[in-house]
């Protein structure tokens, strides 16, 4: 094969479509049975605007061209979506100035639709949510995040890229000029391919670790950064997404709505040391807490566990918040091979501007 696409989330698929309908033999291993089952299942389902992240850095400039490119990807391809906006809210008159920074920040990264609202104005917006004012991202959407990878990996079979699951990549190995693929411990490779791209998500690092000569040095730590929802049983008065200011790890707990109009509340941020996708009953008391900050009507009984997800993080609790790493052979001096390393959110929105850049240099 010409590319070996090594996980099977929105990245990997990004990836592949690009590749393959570019004419390149692909092939896509994901190690669990189906595609898309981990990172990229166990989100809020959002499409950001890039209003938090520093200018100039990839997390921001993917995010706003992945933005624009996502919208008339879903157009164009009948993935469900829908472009309902975002109010990023100030609790208290000492948090407005957050907002002020969030605001100057988005603007030096080219989002230039943000609306500053005083508590009247929110009021006139969404009446249920009392603050000291908020900033309006009429950009921000919500989107069906497995019709678009199934759109991708469709996309990406039809021009002849293929998957294989159940396929836990152990080794890759130089042989005459490329890369040999050796899945779940056999010491001869399935698969020869002269490029190998490693979208693992939260296997990138132990993928990368097999990789025959890639000096360790330029694989980064990896904490898991685990992240609970609550789901709301019932109706609400929301038809915005509403999220405080941030918080340390995170853009602290939100209220996301989903295209049939259900509410959930989270993530929070739980640093965890092994993968564990069990949400706690006994977060159930501080979710109530976060949810009444944006909704105090709130129901408590109605507010039950529902899911949980985890990021893929290279840098640990208290320490500042890393950009997206795509370490290319210019990094760690391996023809061929692209490893990607932390992209958590807002990696479904930055999937398709992504792929452009992890593809540009191969398809020059």
């Amino acid at each position: 094969m010409d590319v070996a696409v090594i996980g099977a989330g929105v990245i990997g698929l990004a990836v592949a479509r690009r590749l393959a309908t570019s004419g390149l033999s692909t092939m896509i291993i994901e190690a669990a049975p189906r595609f898309g089952t981990g990172i990229s299942s166990r989100n809020s389902g959002v499409i950001h605007a890039s209003l938090y992240y520093p200018p100039g850095s990839l997390r921001a400039t993917a995010c706003r061209e992945g933005r624009d490119l996502l919208y008339a990807y879903c157009e164009t391809r009948g993935v469900a979506h829908r472009r309902m906006g975002k109010l990023v809210f100030a609790a208290t008159p000492d948090q407005l100035g957050t907002l002020d920074a969030i605001a100057a920040s988005a603007r030096a990264a080219d989002v230039m639709d943000l609306e500053l609202l005083d508590p009247g104005q929110v009021r006139g917006l969404e009446p249920a949510l009392a603050c000291a004012g908020a900033l309006l991202s009429p950009s921000t959407g919500i989107i069906d995040v497995h019709e678009l990878m199934t759109a991708y990996l469709g996309d990406a079979e039809a021009a002849g890229a293929m998957l294989a699951c159940s396929s836990r990549v152990t080794r890759v190995s130089r042989r005459h000029g490329q890369w040999g693929i050796h899945v779940d411990g056999d010491p001869e490779p399935c698969l020869l391919a002269a490029r190998v791209i490693n979208c693992a998500g939260l296997g990138a690092q132990a993928v990368a670790r097999t990789v025959e000569g890639l000096p360790p040095s330029t694989v980064p730590p990896l904490a898991y950064a685990k992240g609970n929802y609550f789901g709301y049983a019932g109706r609400h008065p929301f038809t915005r997404l509403i999220y405080p200011v941030p918080e340390p790890g995170g853009l602290g707990t939100h209220l996301t709505l989903d295209l049939q109009g259900a509410a959930r509340f989270g993530p929070d941020v739980e640093w965890i040391d092994e993968i564990d996708y069990t949400v706690d009953l006994a977060r159930r008391d501080r979710f109530i807490e976060a949810a009444r900050r944006i909704w105090p009507e709130l129901d408590p009984e109605r507010l039950q566990p529902d899911y949980a997800g985890i990021r893929p993080k290279v840098t640990r609790a208290g320490e500042p918040a890393a950009d997206f790493i795509v370490s290319t052979p210019a990094e760690h001096g391996l023809p061929g091979v692209v490893n990607l390393f932390g992209i958590e959110s807002p990696g479904i929105t930055s999937s398709l501007a992504l792929a452009e850049r992890v593809c540009a240099p191969i398809l020059a």
